[in-house]
């Protein structure tokens, strides 16, 4: 049995919790802000992360319109390193977690339409990604099921400090998956190198059976 069908297995299993009380709580109170705000590079405003931000996508920028491999979603996201992982995310939420359709994901957001002294202000750079945002909605807790979550925790690791979520701030946003460190910090270089090899080696990467535990 892989991992995405115990998963699913388990999932189904979890709907009776589900009909006798909801595990998605919401907080009494929320932190004002759980990252450090936004900041500049260069002379130019950068989100929380430290990332330039973009105005706008498949225009004069470093955002455009990718599709993510083996699901039917497109995102837009900063080119290069940042596109590598983040859709290594994805694609590992997808194979994993639960499958996605069309529209399940937001990522860049112009500057003007999100919080950026919050996490979300990510998505202004082209860093960030919020899967199926209308399930996980901000300040929402408890949205996974436990084998799900161990799914989650396993993407993190295996990212190494680059990929933070959403789920773990003071207000919580358990859609999200952002870059953690700014541009060219060796840890994303290392990662990037990790993923390009295993796509090019049979039995590695997203859709692969792990034991996430």
């Amino acid at each position: 049995m892989t991992r995405r069908d115990a998963v699913r297995r388990t999932a189904a299993l979890g709907t009776v919790v589900l009909a006798s009380g909801s595990l998605l709580t919401l907080p009494t109170a929320a932190s004002a802000a759980e990252r450090p705000g936004p900041g500049t590079a260069a002379g130019r405003p950068t989100s929380p992360n430290g990332w330039e931000l973009e105005e706008r996508a498949n225009d004069v920028s470093t955002v455009w319109t990718r599709r993510a491999p083996g699901t039917p979603c497109d995102l837009d996201v900063r080119l290069g390193d940042v596109e590598t992982v983040l859709v290594h995310v994805v694609r590992r939420f997808h194979y994993e977690i639960d499958e996605l359709r069309a529209g399940d994901l937001t990522g860049w957001r112009a500057p003007s339409r999100v919080r950026l002294d919050r996490a979300e202000g990510n998505q202004a750079s082209g860093t960030a990604v919020a899967i199926r945002p209308g399930s996980y909605p901000p300040g929402a807790k408890g949205g996974f099921f436990p084998p799900q979550l161990l799914v989650v925790r396993d993407i993190l690791a295996e990212c190494d400090g680059v990929v933070r979520w959403g789920g773990d701030d003071d207000r919580p946003y358990e859609a999200l998956f952002s870059i953690d460190v700014p541009p060219g910090d060796e840890r994303l270089t290392a990662l990037v190198t990790r993923l390009r090899t295993w796509a090019e080696e049979p039995g590695k990467g997203p859709g692969t059976p792990v034991d996430v535990t």
